[in-house]
């Protein structure tokens, strides 16, 4: 009876292939638009995760998210420094500044100022130069991408393509001068601007003069401290804010979840998908099972139960949801690379597909149940009816 079930399927293509391309555009809209969802949360904690050395971050109390810098008096590092459990505290600068380009243009970048002395905060792996170059008068890094589109120098002819920035090149940032001594590699950021790393020293005199300059205090605890304990303890003395490195990129995702209006337009997209999944394929199956109502009621007049009949629709619908799903998959993770790295927000975590699989499951079971009602309902005898 399977086989049976499997023929009268493919037996009538054009109803085969729609209810497959309906289910691959579902799975292909919900799966795809969950993924860029995805990584653009994904990216609003990036240069956390890159600041990988720390346990802690200190900031001010009102902070919402990390690119929401509200500047602490750099006399809040040494009370930092003086809580007990803290191995080491460095200061932070980030804040966004314009770098002017050759051909007169300025681009925001975002610039950190890492510690002179130990250059902690630094980028997480160094495509070109080293990390102790920063040292080097007015010497800056440049993340990878920022360098090779929108710092990249004007092409020397028209109609070529544009010079990424190398080691030996100048910058002006915020009218001061400042000279490539590296390219790095980071994530990227939910802003995507270009990513410039400094000394904290440098980074401030490049900021425009304010009383307040420290942007944020990274702390390391002594071996076997409770860090929830020290962000307490952190919190009490000194009245700033403190947290773990996964508390303070929860608190980011957080902010944007609750704070724009990206979660909704994106769940509004992925209901969208599933119903027009839902509508397509359960439309399509269930004129599919009207087209072979005499062939069902044949077999049922011959003696078959109302359970084969129902596992013989069920198995029509299950075939044609996992050939759907596997091709939206597959279009998905085509279309996630088809812009290049980076560009694109995307990441297809194991959840979105074993999500999506159970979507299209919901589907199928549904269009299947729509249509086993007709069949359950029909008398055996409509066979025989001129």
């Amino acid at each position: 009876m399977n086989v049976i079930a499997l023929k009268m399927l493919v037996g009538d293509r054009a109803k085969y292939v729609g209810i497959i391309v309906g289910l691959t555009f579902a799975t292909l809209l919900m799966t795809q638009q969950a993924a860029i969802f995805v990584g653009l949360m994904a990216r609003t904690f990036g240069f956390i995760t890159d600041t990988g050395l720390p346990d802690i971050w200190v900031m001010d109390a009102k902070v919402q998210f990390i690119d929401d810098v509200k500047p602490m008096q750099d006399t809040q590092l040494l009370r930092v420094r003086s809580v007990e459990g803290v191995e080491w505290a460095v200061p932070l600068y980030k804040g966004l500044l314009k770098a002017r380009l050759d051909n007169g243009s300025f681009q925001t970048c975002n610039v950190v100022g890492l510690d002179d002395a130990t250059l902690i905060g630094g980028p997480p792996a160094m495509v070109q130069g080293r990390l102790e170059d920063l040292r080097r008068s007015q010497g800056v890094i440049v993340d990878e991408v920022g360098a090779s589109d929108k710092l990249a120098r004007p092409p020397r002819q028209p109609g070529q393509a544009p010079e990424t920035l190398k080691i030996g090149d100048t910058l002006e940032l915020n009218d001061n001068r400042a000279v490539v001594v590296g390219i790095c590699r980071v994530s990227r950021t939910f802003q995507s601007q270009p990513v410039v790393y400094t000394t904290y020293t440098r980074a401030t005199s490049f900021a425009p003069r304010e009383r307040k300059l420290l942007s944020f205090v990274l702390v390391k605890a002594k071996p076997g401290e409770d860090l929830r304990r020290l962000c307490q303890s952190i919190s009490r003395q000194t009245g700033l804010a403190a947290y773990t490195q996964r508390e303070f990129s929860a608190l980011t995702v957080g902010y944007f979840l609750e704070s724009t209006g990206i979660p909704i337009n994106f769940g509004i997209v992925v209901a969208l998908g599933f119903v027009i999944g839902t509508v397509i394929a359960g439309q399509t199956f269930y004129n599919f099972t009207l087209d072979n109502l005499r062939y069902f009621g044949t077999m049922k007049a011959m003696g078959a139960t109302d359970s084969v009949l129902l596992r013989m629709i069920l198995l029509q619908s299950l075939t044609v949801g996992m050939i759907g799903y596997g091709l939206g998959l597959g279009v998905t993770a085509l279309v996630g690379k088809l812009p290049g790295e980076g560009e694109l927000a995307f990441l297809l975590p194991w959840q979105l597909p074993v999500l999506s699989a159970l979507a299209i499951l919901l589907i199928c079971v549904a269009s299947a149940l729509i249509s086993i009602r007709k069949v359950l309902r029909m008398e055996p005898a409509i066979v025989f009816k001129a």
